[in-house]
């Protein structure tokens, strides 16, 4: 591959990385049905390449309905953006009976942890390296990233603000499942939640972390193989 010159297209930076002496909570959802909006809520983070650097976006979706709650940029993985994302959709869209994420320090900080157990929250998290214990953001990652980051080529954290804000209300709010028997995660969600009670739905404002219109982090520099 050095002869011929092929190099990696994109960088493959960790986004899960467990920090020693953080509590690791059990997974909660093997052989669990969930049928209804609330019931279980998950994050992830991903890393997006934007201009000459990247950035790092956390989102927490209801995993019934499939639908984005809210959703933080940021340019260093520091467990705060992961917390506003959090305090955001608890604030706006009530509270599940269980929350699930991977092992990552942010997920695992006491900030983090703290913020659910206070808000009576039941922790879960995945096996080590069991991505598909996840796998419903992670689909969500792929759209994203096809459909808006790889396709738009966004040029910095402006750039990809407008557009993520864009992509992301159109998931919510235009684009039926066939998995939700053709309705739109909204939809859904909406069936199963007194909205009035939580708040409107559909009005998902960024709140954009240490990300705006860069400086977004370097590329790391690649070897070839």
């Amino acid at each position: 591959m050095r002869k011929m010159g092929i190099a990696a297209l994109g960088p493959k930076l960790r986004t899960t990385k467990p920090a020693p002496g953080h509590k690791i909570f059990t997974y909660l959802l093997r052989e669990k049905t969930i049928d209804r909006a609330n019931q279980v809520w998950a994050a992830d983070i991903t890393y997006l390449p934007i201009g000459r650097g990247f950035l790092y976006l956390v989102a927490i979706i209801d995993w019934a309905s499939r639908a984005v709650l809210s959703w933080r940029l940021s340019n260093t993985m520091d467990a705060g953006f992961c917390v506003s994302a959090l305090e955001e959709a608890l604030a706006r869209h009530g509270k599940p009976e269980i929350f699930n994420t991977d092992q990552g320090s942010q997920f695992t900080s006491a900030a983090f942890t703290g913020t659910l157990a206070t808000a009576g929250v039941a922790i879960s998290m995945d096996g080590r390296g069991r991505w598909m214990d996840n796998v419903f953001i992670e689909r969500l990652w792929r759209s994203l990233k096809y459909e808006a980051i790889y396709l738009k080529g966004y040029a910095d954290g402006r750039e990809a603000k407008a557009g993520i804000a864009e992509w992301i209300a159109f998931y919510n709010t235009g684009r039926p499942h066939q998995a939700l028997g053709y309705r739109t995660p909204m939809a859904v969600w909406r069936g199963g939640i007194n909205c009035e009670t939580h708040g409107s739905a559909v009005d998902m404002a960024l709140r954009l972390d240490k990300a705006y219109a860069l400086p977004t982090s370097p590329q790391p520099q690649h070897q070839a193989a």
